[in-house]
């Protein structure tokens, strides 16, 4: 298992480029998203070029077929008949009621040589050990499970994953959400320019970028594949 941290975007790049070229699938590779919301990040990948989409959220009002690339359904993924090559969470994992569970889902669902993203909080990060209640992705009662990288690699190798790249990609945020909680503010964000200079604000990105580099960021990219 290889630890990594993520470095600052390039121009013109996507939002998701960092994680989707390590997971280099082909523009035909059959993708789910689990826990879509609004399918946003659906959207932008078939503006890209993929073509066969599919998002998974209970909570959404109605199933929605965009066109024949890319449908988003108001069910469970395990709900689901199909398999897929790539199956994605993005900071939808810690809310799931049973993480075995939800994995053992993912495996079932995904392909031969298949790959699974689950990108989460971790109580690995510096910020919890120092803030404890008052870290920002405690976020308590909505996050219902956090796990520890050691804690998440022993559940998926159980299951029979292989658990082959961490990334840490935390981001100021950690530090600013939790600085809000601390001076009792809620969870908004335009009061952060009124707390922090143009310049507090940079260094506190730098601090993200150190803390993903030591491994003691608040979240991380895990990189998983089902063996063939």
């Amino acid at each position: 298992m290889n630890l990594l941290f993520a470095t600052n975007a390039k121009a013109f790049e996507p939002s998701f480029g960092y994680w989707l070229k390590k997971l280099a699938p082909g523009f035909h590779s059959k993708i789910a998203d689990v826990g879509c919301g609004n399918g946003q990040l659906l959207y932008e990948l078939y503006a890209s070029g993929y073509t066969d989409l599919h998002g998974f959220d209970p909570f959404m009002e109605k199933d929605q077929v965009i066109n024949a690339n890319l449908h988003l359904r108001k069910q469970r993924i395990e709900e689901s008949e199909s398999t897929f090559d790539l199956i994605m969470m993005h900071h939808a994992f810690e809310h799931m009621e049973s993480p075995m569970e939800t994995l053992q889902a993912c495996f079932d669902k995904l392909n031969p040589g298949g790959k699974l993203l689950i990108r989460t909080p971790v109580t690995d990060a510096e910020i919890w050990k120092e803030k404890r209640e008052l870290w920002v992705q405690l976020d308590a009662p909505r996050h219902l499970v956090i796990p520890s990288v050691v804690g998440f690699e022993r559940l998926s190798k159980a299951i029979g994953f292989d658990l082959y790249e961490v990334l840490f990609d935390s981001s100021a945020f950690q530090f600013w959400g939790t600085a809000l909680y601390e001076q009792g503010f809620t969870l908004r964000p335009n009061l952060v320019d009124e707390l922090y200079s143009k310049e507090e604000l940079v260094s506190l990105d730098e601090k993200a970028l150190l803390y993903n580099k030591e491994g003691i960021g608040d979240q991380v990219c895990f990189f998983l594949t089902k063996p063939i």
